[in-house]
């Protein structure tokens, strides 16, 4: 598509080619835009200042999301110059936390269509409605059922929001080009009996479908995407667990694929013991984890911490017993019966414990992470505990959104005296402590699944695997600097995500050309193989 072939009022609705108020006058002229437009043009760098003070005058993170949403199907290559030039400070309004909150009012603040929709009643068609899409070279896919949103439980095709402002950050933080995503909403129902009583509910009016008709349709959508699109990488998105792992277990081997909850949470966890540890000193084998949760994202990440254990020298069900799971019914035992099978590597030997500060004294773990999505659980007797047994014990409450997280940062450093290594999934401001100001880390999985992308689309890699995550974990951990650990920070700060992302998407690339995984040929410089692959939101000529 070019703007040889589009002009006139319908250029001013094609987002990808759209300029607004920048078009020259000779460009007005030639492409039947004068007295479309008022007649004074003005640069992208005039557009951005003006946008950025509209911004500024409104009164919530949500209206903010809203004025953007609608610039970027105005304007694309404005949409993403803006996220461009500070990703750190727009990433809070067009992912978490404010698209949770957009999600939860979604059927009544939706303005335009965006991404496609692709209900169960319309199994056996899902090729043909796939088609519809028109850029024919799609090579990346989110996709959600909308059953586990956040934090949030089932919202439909309300979470149609997640994939939107997951690609959105594809391209922000790593420059994966915005053409090449797409994201998607399997609709199976819903079981959220309020959204099925509201009439401006958007999707199907009925319970969610499961067992071999769930598959099926599922089996469906993986064909056609690889019918239509064979380069295509699927992202699955906050699918619930009894779904999550099964799905991501039945085609990792088949396609190209991978499930952000599980995978990029994991990395960005191990990512996150790798800071930790250049703070401790200790080594990841001597380190034993005790997880608040029980799901796909706490077993995806016990089982990529078991893996780099592995890769360490460590037998690998040593590894595995060194990651203690509790959920609702307690610790993770032998003597359970309620288990499912993508949990029973990580079923312990040991009496029932239904406490998890007697698990945490009972097991005297190095690290608790909290992926249970439950608020305040890392409370002051938990922390107590942790700090009692470890000198510098690691603190990951992990569950979004804020109001999900298992402690605070002022807490976890509050109540261990300042001796915690924290990090959440949700933002914490710093927090002083005996005349010390620790900042608290963000274990956000936009250090990974980005730049995963990045390196994925330049080398059009047919698989994704577990040595790749762990390879981006390693790669985001070797770039926080001494005075980044000296404030407590183990991540690399997030005003630096794109320079980070580059860096990362550079290690991946590498170890994808290494496992003769790419359909490219290997280039001399993969550094710079890499940045001449990403997207630049510049007006083109």
């Amino acid at each position: 598509m070019s703007t040889n072939t589009i002009t006139g009022y319908s250029l001013l609705r094609t987002p990808r080619l759209n300029k607004g108020t920048a078009f020259t006058p000779a460009e007005r002229r030639d492409l039947k835009l004068e007295g479309l437009l008022p007649p004074a043009p003005l640069s992208l760098e005039l557009q951005l200042a003006r946008l950025q003070a509209e911004l500024a005058k409104l009164d919530s993170d949500l209206q903010r999301y809203m004025l953007l949403s609608d610039l970027q199907v105005r304007n694309e290559t404005l949409f993403y110059a803006l996220l461009m030039s500070d990703p750190a400070h727009f990433m809070p309004i067009v992912y978490t936390p404010t698209v949770g909150e957009v999600c939860q009012k979604f059927d009544h603040i939706f303005r335009h269509p965006r991404g496609m929709y692709l209900p169960i009643s319309a199994r056996g068609r899902l090729r043909e409605i796939l088609g519809n899409w028109p850029q024919q070279d799609v090579r990346f896919i989110v996709v959600t059922d909308g059953e586990r949103i956040l934090g949030l439980g089932d919202l439909g095709v309300s979470g149609m929001g997640i994939p939107i402002g997951k690609l959105s950050l594809y391209t922000a933080c790593a420059g994966v080009p915005p053409q090449y995503c797409l994201p998607i909403t399997l609709d199976v129902g819903t079981n959220n009996e309020q959204l099925l009583e509201d009439p401006l509910y958007l999707g199907l009016r009925q319970n969610r479908v499961r067992g071999d008709e769930y598959m099926a349709f599922i089996d469906e959508f993986v064909d056609a995407v690889q019918a239509l699109y064979p380069k295509c990488c699927i992202q699955w998105e906050d699918f619930a667990n009894p779904n999550a792992a099964p799905i991501l277990a039945h085609y990792r081997d088949k396609v190209c694929t991978f499930n952000d909850d599980i995978q990029g949470t994991a990395a960005v966890a191990v990512a996150g013991i790798y800071g930790a540890l250049r703070i401790s000193g200790q080594a990841l084998t001597e380190q034993r984890f005790l997880f608040l949760g029980g799901g796909s994202a706490a077993t995806g990440i016990a089982e990529l911490i078991s893996q780099a254990m592995a890769m360490e020298g460590m037998d690998i069900a040593e590894a595995r017993s060194r990651n203690a799971l509790f959920d609702v019914n307690g610790l993770l035992v032998t003597s359970r019966t309620d288990l499912n099978s993508f949990q029973k590597p990580f079923v312990l030997e040991h009496e029932p414990i239904t406490s998890f500060v007697e698990a945490v004294k009972a097991l005297r773990p190095t690290g608790i992470i909290g992926v249970s999505t439950v608020p305040k659980l890392f409370n002051q007797h938990v922390i107590e505990a942790m700090a009692e047994i470890n000198e510098r014990p690691i603190i990951f409450p992990y569950s979004n959104p804020t109001s999900r997280s298992e402690c605070t940062a002022e807490e976890a450093y509050g109540w261990s005296e300042g001796r915690a290594i924290f990090a959440s999934g949700s933002p914490f401001p710093p927090v002083e402590i005996g005349g010390k100001t620790l900042v608290p880390g963000q274990g956000n999985n936009v250090y990974i699944f980005p730049a995963m992308g990045l390196a994925v689309f330049a080398t059009e890699a047919t698989r994704i695997t577990d040595e790749m995550f762990i390879v981006a974990a390693k790669a985001v951990a070797e770039q926080v600097t001494e005075a980044n650990l000296d404030t407590g920070l183990i991540y690399p700060p997030q005003s630096k995500i794109y320079e980070a992302s580059l860096h990362v998407a550079t290690r991946v690339a590498e170890h994808i050309f290494d496992k003769n995984l790419a359909r490219v040929d290997r280039p001399a410089d993969v550094a710079t193989f890499i940045r001449s692959h990403v997207y630049r939101p510049t007006y083109g000529v």
